[in-house]
């Protein structure tokens, strides 16, 4: 019996399909990377916005041809777009073998010997209690990185967002599990540890009353082997003097904050139901850059949000190229169903969306290009993944976070591996990437 997975979205849903896989190799069956072989293939959906949700049904369409070309019997819909629609999937997906939501992932094994007995099912929880336990990974990164997840779920509740209804409330992981992972990571060899959840600022609020994050990145900064610790999905709200602190102090902890801001008006931000004032953000971002010289910020906006006025762009163009943030990425809003924004009557014509969307991008590029430009002659020290066809050696500096951010390739490559960390004098600057010179 040999099993195929495919793993869509973000990194999140990867750490779940590694726990999958874990699961899975438990049950000594075999994991393959080529579909056309597999017995069995689980697709991880996204259900997130509109894009990944047709992504996750091409990917699923596309799997159920091996049921016709390949060895396939049975094809598993795992994730959020099962979580979200399992019912109207099941009727009208019959290549579907299984549905399972996203609390129920680590019954796979179970699942699999239903599917393998004939039966098809949708297998979902409730959300209300969420399970955090996490059994043993395999690992699909490269040797050198891991994600490790802190916690599960979200109570932020943003109107636009539909994550609190497919992942339910936010539950942090026990510590002490969450550090004896780590470790093992560590012991394994990995090198750079990144740490995500749907808010990683809130780690620890719900189960002790306190933010623990800062906490977390002290006992994380100890552990041997362990180079570069990267947070991801910091919210502003919950960023405090002690975080700002761990940030400054810790010297393993990347000087890389990634902060999802979505707008700088005031009353977009209200109805997004967010907690920050412009002022606010303003405030905590003059504070990360004075005490944290040589911090690299990255952000995320939505533009086309319901009654986004042209004032509201130009505010936000304004507070881009006044911050300039190192890196930034942009979204067109989403109109999803079953929130509170997808009800909201002044939504944006898709053509306004689309080129206040190609506006922002084109601004923050400029601004990208010029901050990589006042790079030039610095020195980095890059974490090599790889080469290209001219045999240039490419990877990333504390700078950049793997899949999102640029690329750094690298001159006089010569006796370099994946997974080396190389010192690397930066030669030229352009929007996404920079070219340099091993030292």
């Amino acid at each position: 019996m040999k099993i195929g997975m495919v793993s869509l979205g973000c990194p999140k849903n990867l750490v779940d399909s590694e726990v999958m896989l874990g699961l899975i190799r438990e049950k000594q069956l075999e994991i393959t990377n080529d579909p056309a072989e597999a017995d069995l293939i689980i697709v991880n959906t996204c259900g997130f916005i509109e894009s990944a949700k047709e992504e996750s049904i091409n990917t699923v369409l596309q799997m159920a041809e091996y049921k016709q070309n390949g060895s396939c019997k049975y094809l598993v819909m795992t994730g959020c777009l099962g979580q979200r629609y399992a019912d109207e999937l099941f009727e009208s997906m019959p290549e579907v073998d299984a549905i399972v939501g996203t609390d129920s992932f680590t019954d796979i094994g179970w699942v699999i010997d239903q599917v393998m007995a004939g039966k098809r099912l949708k297998h979902l929880q409730k959300l209300e209690s969420k399970n955090v336990a996490m059994p043993p990974r395999m690992l699909t990164t490269p040797s050198y990185m891991a994600y490790l997840k802190i916690a599960e779920g979200c109570d932020n509740c943003c109107s636009y967002c539909i994550i609190p209804q497919l992942r339910g409330p936010y539950t942090s992981r026990p510590y002490a599990e969450v550090l004896a992972e780590a470790k093992a990571l560590a012991d394994s060899g990995i090198k750079e540890l990144i740490v995500v959840a749907q808010d990683t600022t809130r780690y620890g609020e719900d189960t002790t009353g306190k933010l623990l994050l800062p906490q977390l990145l002290h006992d994380l900064n100890a552990l041997e082997g362990i180079e570069w610790i990267r947070v991801m999905y910091l919210y502003p709200n919950n960023f405090t003097d002690e975080l700002i602190e761990a940030f400054a102090t810790l010297d393993k902890v990347c000087k890389y904050i990634d902060i999802p801001l979505q707008h700088a008006s005031d009353r977009l931000l209200d109805s997004m139901n967010r907690f920050d004032t412009r002022a606010q953000v303003e405030e905590l971002l003059d504070k990360l850059r004075t005490r944290i010289p040589g911090i690299t910020i990255r952000t995320t906006f939505i533009v086309g949000f319901p009654g986004e006025t042209e004032e509201d762009f130009e505010e936000l163009k304004d507070f881009v190229e006044k911050q300039r943030f190192e890196n930034a990425g942009v979204f067109q809003y989403s109109q999803e169903e079953g929130t509170v924004a997808g009800a909201m009557e002044n939504q944006i014509a898709a053509e306004v969306k689309e080129n206040r969307y190609h506006e922002l991008m084109a601004l923050q590029a400029g601004i990208s290009e010029e901050i990589h430009q006042e790079r030039e002659d610095a020195e980095l020290d890059v974490l090599v993944e790889g080469f290209d066809e001219d045999n240039l050696a490419y990877g990333r500096s504390t700078h950049e976070a793997p899949d999102i951010d640029g690329t750094i390739f690298i001159e006089n490559a010569e006796g370099l591996a994946v997974g080396d960390m190389v010192r690397v004098r930066i030669l030229q600057g352009f929007t996404y990437e920079m070219v340099g010179e091993k030292l």
